[in-house]
């Protein structure tokens, strides 16, 4: 970034002096591997302010350069692209400069709070491949957001309570015959999860024992009597009957035991949690203030809407004509709720992209209602995970569990950890080690590589491969790394003062030169996508760099030294990326 800023100044002189116009903003790239250059103004966008030729406009620019900035040995012109030559002395400062850094990442003297939220399951099951991803993509973010400058407070809100938890609850209670996480052997999760597929089951027998009968489908669906008793003892825990409110507390917290271990397992945690059965009556209070105000209208019927048709959206619903809340209210009040008590700026939410309108309505009512922190509130939309065999339903119970899938990684690693035959000199619990880190690891880096916006088709071993664009091939350069590091002599690296750099050297210094870039714009879009796909072209680089030149069997002792330094950069890169994606590195594969 120095570079370019420096770069800018000159050539807005340059071009004030030539053309006498004021141009501040230039757009650079880096230089296509086919041409010689290392770094690349594009000429085309000047062309709005200086009517003149854009391979003359390169030329002349390039000419102006070479004469006067220290840094510029020579450049070449392709079309409307001035590719620019650095002199080696401006690689070795950068390297230096690289070598003396203690961290990557920025820092601020105020940090601004911002929340992020992820995860947000129900209650009535376990987690899935959907909140993989979820809890992936949230986790990610907050630790990009972390290193950008942002005091970070990771939240969830837990849904625990519904027709969806009570229905559980009775199946649990008709069918379950005392049955518990510790005398079936089950995570508590998984037990509930259980009883609502359970459910599901008997209530479609019902629907169809009912039609049968003769009565139309879709009032057998509202007539089913498992269903009929579902709804009483969520009116029950509504009134805080006492005997259903101890049933659901002792259920949520089997629930809650096993999301513990399977966030452990995934190696994602929060600050806070929220429950719904906590906050469901928030956002009341607001919305008469909002009348008052004049930001919400009532029907004739008593219900209170808000007109958001000049928007272009459309009227929406916050009470309901009995005065009850729908879950807009709910996260109105909930939001207002989480801001007030952290003091924070800002606030991502990591939700599917089936709930994009919603969160444009939710933004909007808090813009109305006058919350200046709603202009730094940011939903995080994803795309679904599919798999070969097609898309999962939980009430069928044919998601793919978060745990299995897991230990489905862990295995298939092995697997093919066993047939490339890289683990002589393993003890049994160092193996194992390694096939979690390679499993969860490829697993992780499958899922946060792809833009969040895009959905995903996921193939377990096509994400374990051990070459290409997977977490395991990076993996496995950094133990490759690590490996070289082990076998060079202990010298304390002191400062270059000169020395000529090779190409692959260059395209190193390039790309470790760029993280910093990297991380802030991954932080500004959200988007650890950005940092797997530059971690996957540091490797490449570097790859291409340990097979084009010695490291350790370099001519001269300078070579060797900065070769070292180089590749022990890279590694430190790599762990650094790694971590904000939630992937550990292993040192031997």
């Amino acid at each position: 970034m120095q570079l370019q800023n420096n770069l800018s100044q000159k050539i807005s002189i340059f071009l004030n002096q030539k053309f006498q116009v004021e141009i501040k903003d230039f757009e650079f790239q880096s230089t296509r591997k086919e041409f010689e250059g290392d770094v690349t103004l594009v000429v085309f966008p000047l062309l709005r302010h200086i009517k003149t030729n854009p391979v003359q406009l390169g030329n002349d620019i390039g000419d102006f350069l070479v004469e006067h900035h220290e840094l510029v040995k020579a450049y070449n012109v392709v079309k409307g692209f001035l590719n620019i030559v650095l002199e080696d002395r401006y690689f070795l400062t950068s390297f230096n400069s690289i070598q003396q850094a203690e961290k990557f990442g920025f820092s601020s003297a105020e940090k601004d709070t911002v929340l992020v939220e992820y995860s947000s399951p129900n209650t009535n099951k376990p987690l899935h491949l959907g909140h993989v991803r979820n809890n992936l993509l949230g986790y990610s973010v907050a630790e990009i957001l972390k290193a950008s400058g942002k005091n970070v407070v990771k939240t969830q809100i837990i849904n625990d309570r519904g027709i969806h938890i009570c229905k559980s609850m009775l199946a649990w209670q008709k069918f379950g015959k005392g049955e518990t996480p510790a005398s079936s052997g089950k995570k508590g999760d998984k037990l509930v999860g259980d009883y609502y597929v359970k459910f599901d089951q008997v209530y479609k027998e019902q629907i169809a024992d009912l039609v049968a009968k003769g009565q139309a489908e879709e009032e057998a669906k509202k007539q089913a009597p498992i269903l009929k008793k579902a709804q009483e003892m969520l009116k029950k825990w509504e009134k805080g009957d006492t005997e259903v409110v101890k049933l659901w507390e002792t259920m949520n917290q089997w629930v809650y035991d096993g999301f513990e271990v399977t966030y452990a397992n995934m190696g994602v945690d929060f600050d806070k949690n929220y429950y719904e059965s906590e906050t469901y009556l928030l956002g009341k209070d607001i919305v008469k203030n909002g009348l008052e105000s004049g930001v919400f209208f009532t029907k004739e019927d008593g219900s209170v809407w808000i007109d958001l048709t000049d928007e272009g959206l459309d009227e929406k619903l916050v009470l309901r004509s009995d005065g009850t809340s729908v879950y807009m209210t709910q996260d109105i009040g909930t939001a207002i709720q989480r801001m007030e008590d952290f003091k924070a700026n800002g606030m991502v939410y990591t939700v599917g992209n089936e709930q994009d309108y919603h969160f444009k309505v939710l933004f909007l009512i808090l813009k109305k209602l006058g919350y200046s922190w709603a202009e730094h509130l940011f939903h995080l939309s994803y795309g679904m995970v599919d798999l070969p065999s097609g898309k999962m339903k939980s009430r069928e119970g044919t998601v793919v569990d978060a745990d299995e899938l897991m230990l489905e990684m862990t295995s298939t690693a092995q697997s093919i950890s066993e047939e490339l035959g890289k683990l002589d000199g393993f003890s049994e619990q160092d193996k194992e080690d390694l096939y979690r880190i390679i499993g969860l690891g490829a697993l992780k880096y499958y899922i946060l590589k792809v833009d969040p916006k895009k959905r995903i088709l996921f193939n377990p071993e096509e994400s374990v491969d051990f070459q290409g664009n997977t977490g395991p091939f990076i993996q496995y350069t950094y133990a490759r790394i690590q490996s070289i590091l082990a076998k060079a002599k202990p010298v304390h690296y002191t400062p270059l003062e000169n020395y000529e750099f090779q190409e692959k050297e260059k395209d190193l210094i390039k790309l470790l030169e760029q993280y910093p870039l990297v991380i802030q714009q991954a932080a500004d879009q959200y988007s650890p996508a950005l940092i797997a796909n530059y971690t996957y072209d540091l490797v490449k680089a570097f790859n291409s760099f340990y097979q084009n030149l010695s490291i350790l069997g370099a001519e001269e002792e300078q070579q060797i030294q900065l070769r070292i330094q180089l590749s022990k950069q890279v590694a430190n890169c790599i762990q650094s990326a790694f971590a904000f994606l939630g992937i550990e590195v292993p040192n031997q594969m």
